[in-house]
């Protein structure tokens, strides 16, 4: 009993209120400030009015007469609802097109075990390391070609190149996490492939589902050099490349339609993440603890 006392003793130090202050509490404050300021500064910029935009006696981090000018600007005298919806449909489509090849993917790379299978799985992920600032130029030319520059198409089609790479990576993952034992026994009972695959991996694997659904919707969302080249009208920009190119006049910086634009298309994504973290989450762990 003797020994054990100082080891005790020791493990109560490390639960004091200073020791938890010194290794939680401080870091995490540090960290969440660094994080969120960004978010904040872009907040108060947005309902600023310009005259404490330019104003250099201002307070920077305060706002004293908040105005919604930006907003009604940003709404109703620039096609930021269009650009808007063109992003949605962009993204959605082309998570669900990502989602589905990727399925189909993963499962052939994983359970039916043919030659060549992990070669094929590391060279799918491989795909993904290709920056796709190369992979536009072979693609535009494509893009050309198909009669499909300046649609939305372009996005569509195009989107899935760097996103099945990392989802079928992910769900081969998740997939590998599902006892295999399952899908001997239905194959004993007679269910088919396709079967199998309905109605038990998928209910099982709806965690991995929505993290690489999660993935692929934020990627699409945010991308740029593609939504960049291969779309040009104002009517079917997406909000990043709309934002940039539409509130920026020369070498004048319409700030506060620029950070209202980007606070509206920064929600649809935090709301997602707010709604399917625990999925996203173990979605992530099922496919990295292989």
């Amino acid at each position: 009993m003797s020994d054990k006392a100082p080891d005790t003793a020791g493990m109560d130090y490390l639960q004091t209120l200073p020791r938890r202050w010194v290794t939680v509490y401080i870091p995490m404050i540090v960290f969440l400030i660094l994080l969120l300021f960004p978010f904040y500064w872009m907040a108060m910029t947005a309902f600023k009015p310009n005259e404490e935009l330019v104003s250099r006696a201002a307070n920077p981090f305060w706002i004293v007469s908040p105005t919604l000018a930006h907003f009604e600007k940003l709404l109703f005298r620039t096609d930021y609802p269009q650009w808007m919806w063109n992003t949605v449909l962009v993204s959605v489509v082309s998570t669900f097109a990502s989602l589905a090849a990727s399925v189909f993917a993963a499962y052939a790379i994983e359970r039916l075990r043919f030659r060549g299978a992990k070669q094929t799985g590391l060279a799918i992920f491989l795909a993904y390391l290709v920056p796709p600032s190369i992979l536009f130029i072979p693609l535009a030319a494509i893009v050309v070609q198909l009669g499909l520059f300046d649609t939305r198409w372009a996005l569509i089609l195009t989107y899935p190149t760097f996103l099945i790479p990392f989802c079928t990576w992910l769900l081969m993952g998740y997939f590998r996490s599902i006892p295999y034992e399952l899908e001997e026994c239905a194959l004993i009972d007679g269910a088919t492939r396709w079967q199998i695959l309905v109605k038990i991996i998928l209910p099982l694997a709806v965690p991995g589902l929505i993290s690489a659904g999660i993935f692929a919707f934020t990627l699409s969302w945010n991308e740029f050099i593609y939504a960049l080249t291969f779309v040009s009208s104002s009517e079917t920009k997406t909000v990043p490349v709309g934002v940039v190119t539409e509130l920026v006049e020369g070498d004048v910086y319409h700030w506060g339609a620029l950070m209202a634009g980007a606070l509206l298309g920064s929600l649809p994504v935090a709301v997602l993440y707010s709604f399917f973290v625990e999925y996203y989450v173990s979605g992530m762990t099922g496919a990295v603890k292989e």
